[in-house]
């Protein structure tokens, strides 16, 4: 009967050890997998047995494979994800608006404005000059076209943030999906007694993917199941999850359940950057441009239809500017036909030029609200700067927190390969100890035979 015992005990060793040292070399196999977790073998002793008026050890046993994970790290993590996800997108979009503006070059709506009166100023000197007049009217062409490419751009950067918003949702509701799918598998392993941990860290990995693209809320409930929220609203847990869909309201775009019964509001994330340009940031910009745009219309056309043609016979009341209509500055037909439709004598004599004058200078002019076209331009082109530098130096900020996070992270839960080699060799001397005493065993059991035969 001892000898029994010391096969089993022996045996079992052999397989614990042998055991311990898969996991090992597994953590060493996944030492350059950030999404993995390692593991450690948790030893304890087996339970033991009573015979007679004695208590035997039965040896030693894996009482669980444990995955090392620091849960407020990971929660810190995910948080840092969205707002570095939010403001490294909203730096990048910025960045594409800045560049339909062009500024500070000579192709920049500043220099092409200033071209434009500067044309004026050049024209009341000569203002009987053909070729002057047909200056003006190439510069008027100028600011027109480059004010439409840039409502152009600004509307094709629009449609790129949809299509991206769009694909951010099939994204979402693909990892919501996925992460009810991993609650239910997670579940099932661990009711038959198992530890699933490598279906917990893909759980954590697309819990950490989804937080880059949203902000998002998860706790867990009594069976380990994740229960994730975005902005509030529900999205998976182990018996349930809800799809996502994004709508509009009042040319607003919005992401709610499918239902359309619950919105999510956002606060971070991707997602989140997009939207806040495409419903806010960007439809400001455009605005400004436009009242900057309308409001050198409405003072050259205030000017000019003061002003006198050398057409004969002479004309006034005539608007240099026809419209600015979706985004296109249009210039009078009359003008454009004939140079010579260009009022500016104040009196009607030929070769006055002081309207001419009067308009070159509209640019730095304090208007009736005191403030120039030129500050109102340049308040526009600070406020693109100004939220761009914010969005990367912000980005920059979060990027900086994150890095400290994943070495606390692979501190914790990263292999360490010395480490790991280390308890190679020490499972490995266990198991080398365990199969003595196998040969041991052995030699005392031919001892008996032996000694029978």
């Amino acid at each position: 009967m001892g000898l029994s015992r010391v096969f089993d005990i022996a045996q079992k060793s052999l397989a614990t050890y042998q055991s311990a040292i898969d996991v090992t070399s597994n953590n060493i196999a996944n030492s350059s997998n950030t999404d993995y977790s390692r593991q450690q073998v948790i030893l304890s002793t087996s339970p033991s047995q009573q015979q007679g008026n004695f208590i035997w050890g039965t040896g030693v046993q894996i009482a669980q494979i444990q995955r090392v994970r620091d849960q407020l790290t990971e929660e810190q993590t995910r948080a840092t994800n969205s707002k570095y996800s939010d403001n490294s997108t909203r730096n990048d979009i910025l960045n594409q608006v800045q560049t339909l503006f062009s500024e500070p070059s000579d192709v920049g709506l500043s220099s092409i404005s200033s071209a434009f009166f500067n044309s004026w100023e050049q024209l009341s000197v000569t203002p009987n000059s053909t070729a002057l007049r047909n200056n003006v009217i190439q510069a008027a062409q100028n600011l027109s076209e480059k004010i439409q490419t840039i409502n152009k751009g600004f509307d094709t950067v629009k449609t790129n943030i949809y299509d991206q918003i769009n694909s951010n949702v099939t994204t979402i509701n693909a990892d919501i999906k996925q992460i009810q799918s991993l609650n239910t598998q997670i579940f099932k392993a661990q009711s038959t007694g198992l530890q699933p941990n490598d279906l917990l860290d893909n759980r954590d990995k697309v819990i950490a993917d989804l937080s880059k693209l949203v902000n998002i809320n998860v706790s867990y409930d009594s069976s380990n199941s994740a229960v994730v929220s975005i902005g509030g609203a529900f999205v998976a847990d182990r018996g349930s999850y809800t799809q996502l869909k994004v709508t509009s309201s009042g040319g607003k775009l919005q992401l709610t359940t499918a239902d359309g019964s619950v919105t999510a509001n956002l606060s971070g994330g991707s997602t989140n950057a997009m939207m806040d340009l495409y419903n806010n940031k960007i439809p400001g910009y455009q605005s400004s441009l436009d009242s900057y745009v309308n409001n050198l219309m409405t003072s050259v056309n205030a000017e000019h239809s003061q002003g006198y043609t050398i057409s004969n016979p002479s004309q006034t009341n005539i608007n240099f500017f026809d419209s600015y209509t979706n985004g296109v500055l249009t210039i009078n037909s009359q003008v454009l036909n004939d140079p010579q439709k260009i009022a500016v004598s104040k009196d009607g004599t030929s070769g006055n030029g002081d309207i001419a004058l009067n308009i070159s200078g509209l640019l730095t002019t304090a208007g009736s609200g005191g403030t120039s076209l030129q500050d109102q331009y340049n308040t526009l082109i600070a406020n693109v700067g100004n939220d761009t530098k914010a969005a990367s130096d912000t980005a920059n900020s979060y990027n900086l927190v994150l890095q400290q996070l994943n070495q606390q992270k692979d501190s914790n839960s990263g292999v360490s390969v010395d480490e790991e080699m280390m308890n190679v060799i020490k499972y490995q001397r266990s198991y080398d100890a365990s199969a003595k005493i196998v040969k041991m065993a052995d030699d005392m059991l031919q001892t008996l035979l032996n000694m029978v035969g």
